[in-house]
């Protein structure tokens, strides 16, 4: 049966299953069906930096890392090596018949919600706070993973979660969001709507939240009218873990397991991550719904095994001769130590002080953060074979026969425990420099009851109260600078933006190095020590304080993230050092108005002027005066290399869709109105850069 067509072959097994047969492959745990030769299978996979909890595995940076280095090609890149481990690595498992979780070819990533509030604690699985930044790097993960076989699938991808969630992490089993269809339009929805129709993910995942009073996992108006209908998307849904036991549980929408089983079904989630869907039997006893809806999902299900090559001889399957010698290889730890380097933003370097010469005679690493590897991981992750930390990173590279590298812990993450300030502050007073490297952890900002990343018996406390630097990170960073006068770096390990407003007055430079996967500590030290030029950019703006944020709960835009923060931040979106300096000259528009159907060209040249080689990422923005539209918006990007002296010809396309208003109703239109374009190494009014001025012409 192998020359019909998967759809076919799906249909035609799931007719010789009995209703309950049926049910239970609609759970994420699906049994063994002996008698057709179905396999049993669990559905749930995670591979968000690397292949997640199935052993070792090469473990890159965490999402909001990747974000930052703004290269839409590493993505694509970093994706397909984790798809190459996560294809070998099941073939690997199969043949010794582990097929227990972690061990399939289905995964539920990428997180593509937008990170609108620093406070929320799965933000460090995101690409940030940008809708056009996200859809981008979750089209390119999304095609990494799923491969470009003309036949089958390498895996499958998840966008997750749809739609309009980020935080809060304690209300998110009851929580009902209710966003405007203008806050919808405009930001939630664009990059599960890109990675569906560019991408052609196969699967997508519903939130846990109501959105305006219906459950995520079983809205009509989500699963049908938006995804089914608008963006013709064919493959299957599958629910967040427990999200369907909540419809009856948490938010009550329904009284009953059977009630909220039927609702999410008939609405179109045909796999549930948990039990619930066992008792659509009942469901169709009482009349809720009917098996050939059942089937429906069924043959979603069924015919993304079949694309798997699940059910074809191992030999017909290209991606089933993967060997297992991929998974860990020096390739792919190169590829992670590139992707680290790539992501650090280089966020102050007072008078150029750095990079750090290697004769520097005493380096003082002090910090919570400095030497555990368990900090460089994130969450979601994979089990390196070995790795790098800060610490050990600059003892690498701090090569000269007379310089001396000191270390101190100082403190934890954030305990009020002093005990460890003398030991840090006398180390300080003998160095020429003091790296600081501190920041946050998985005890501060993570998912709802997370202990991934922590010791055992430890929980996460989820979403943060304060953005701050933990009080007691502060006060050791003052009194090192306040009783030794030693030059200071601060080196930040975390997931989320930082309010690191002394430390952005009285450090002498600044990194923000998030959570670096397995080499993040090399990556660390060869920026700290010039032999890599910094190149990343923010995805997430820093603020000052939580009193410039909105209130968490609140899901209006307004206020909220870059586009339409009025304020003054204390690092914007899209913002980062070099060591280098860069010129924009020669900026053209291919036209200056445009009707409908129309895409501008926007070409403009950028030269190397001084510095050591390195990276430049180009940015391009739309802004405007009309509230009717975000304060500004990034509309193109790309990550150029130039060598001293050099000069890249840069081409951008904008089309009309992106000078679009979103009205009330949700709908776009093409307006006559003037927009201002501008093209730098940031966002206006806070990177140099040209600009011009360019027109839409509505109907």
């Amino acid at each position: 049966m192998t020359h019909l067509s998967f759809e076919t072959r799906a249909r035609d097994l799931v007719s010789q299953m009995t209703l309950d047969e049926k049910i239970s492959q609609m759970m994420n745990a699906a049994p063994a069906i002996e008698r057709l030769g179905i396999p049993e299978y669990e559905w749930w996979n995670e591979c968000l930096h690397g292949v997640g909890r199935a052993g070792i595995a090469t473990v890159f940076p965490q999402a909001i890392g990747m974000a930052a280095t703004w290269n839409v090609p590493l993505i694509h890149e970093i994706a397909t090596v984790i798809s190459d481990e996560a294809r070998a690595k099941h073939h690997e498992f199969a043949r010794n018949d582990n097929r227990k979780r972690y061990t399939g070819l289905t995964f539920w990533t990428p997180n593509i919600n937008i990170f609108r509030d620093p406070r929320w604690g799965r933000g460090q699985e995101t690409y940030g706070e940008d809708p056009y930044l996200t859809a981008k790097m979750g089209v390119a993960f999304v095609k990494g993973l799923q491969g470009d076989d003309p036949k089958y699938l390498k895996l499958v991808a998840t966008p997750k979660h749809y739609a309009v969630h980020s935080g809060p992490e304690h209300a998110r089993h009851h929580f009902d969001v209710q966003p405007t269809e203008r806050d919808v339009w405009e930001t939630y929805l664009p990059a599960f709507e890109a990675t569906i129709k560019e991408g052609k993910a196969v699967s997508i995942m519903g939130a846990y939240n109501r959105v305006n009073g219906d459950p995520a996992c079983a809205s009509p108006t989500l699963l049908v009218d938006i995804l089914r209908d608008q963006w013709e998307f064919e493959g299957y849904v599958v629910s967040d873990c427990g999200a369907i036991t909540d419809i009856y549980r948490n938010h009550k929408t329904t009284a009953t397991a059977a009630e909220a089983a039927a609702l999410a079904v008939n609405a179109g989630c045909d796999l549930e991550c948990g039990e619930t869907y066992s008792a659509l039997g009942e469901a169709v006893r009482l009349g809720l719904i009917d098996e050939e809806t059942i089937d429906r999902s069924l043959v979603r299900l069924f015919t993304a095994r079949f694309q798997l090559g699940m059910f074809d001889p191992e030999e017909d399957v290209t991606y089933a001769q993967i060997p297992i010698s991929v998974n860990d290889s020096a390739e792919h730890r190169a590829l992670a130590l590139e992707t680290a380097r790539e992501s650090i933003v280089l966020l102050k370097n007072e008078s150029n002080f750095l990079p750090l010469a290697k004769s520097i005679k005493t380096i003082a690493v002090i910090g919570p953060n400095a030497d555990d590897p368990e900090i460089l991981l994130g969450n979601y992750n994979g089990l390196p074979s070995t790795s790098v930390t800060p610490l050990q990173g600059i003892q690498a590279l701090a090569t000269a026969a007379d310089t001396h590298v000191t270390h101190a812990q100082g403190c934890t993450v954030f305990k009020e425990d002093r005990s460890g300030f003398a030991e840090a502050v006398e180390i300080a007073k003998n160095a020429d420099v003091i790296v600081f490297v501190g920041g946050l952890s998985q005890a501060l900002e993570g998912e709802e009851g997370q202990q991934e990343g922590l010791p055992q018996g430890l929980v996460s406390r989820g979403d943060r109260v304060k953005i701050s630097l933990p009080d007691i990170q502060e006060a050791l960073l003052q009194k090192l600078y306040e009783e030794t006068g030693v030059p200071i770096v601060l080196v930040l390990l975390n997931g989320s933006a930082v309010a690191i407003n002394w430390a952005h007055d009285h450090a002498h430079a600044i990194l923000e190095a998030w959570y670096p996967g397995e080499e993040g500590g090399s990556a660390i030290a060869e920026v700290s020590f010039g032999e890599y030029n910094p190149g990343g950019r923010l995805p997430v703006t820093f603020y000052k304080s939580e009193d410039d944020l909105p209130a968490f709960e609140d899901y209006h835009m307004q206020g909220r993230t870059y586009r339409y923060f009025e304020g003054e931040p204390l690092y914007p979106f899209g913002y980062g050092l070099s060591y280098s300096r860069f010129e924009y000259s020669n900026l053209a528009l291919s036209q200056t108005q445009l009707g409908e159907n129309d895409t501008l060209t926007v070409t403009v040249d950028v030269t190397h002027v001084e510095g050591p080689a390195g990276d430049e990422v180009v940015q391009v923005y739309l802004s405007t005066d009309d509230t009717n539209y975000p304060l500004r918006q990034l509309v193109a990007f790309a990550r150029v290399y130039l060598a001293p002296g050099t000069t890249n010809h840069l081409a951008f396309e904008v089309s009309a869709d992106q000078l679009t208003r979103v009205l009330d109703d949700g709908s776009r239109a093409l307006e006559d109105h003037s927009f201002t374009i501008f093209v730098g190494g940031g966002q206006p009014d806070h990177a140099t850069g040209l600009q011009a001025t360019v027109r839409s012409i509505g109907e």
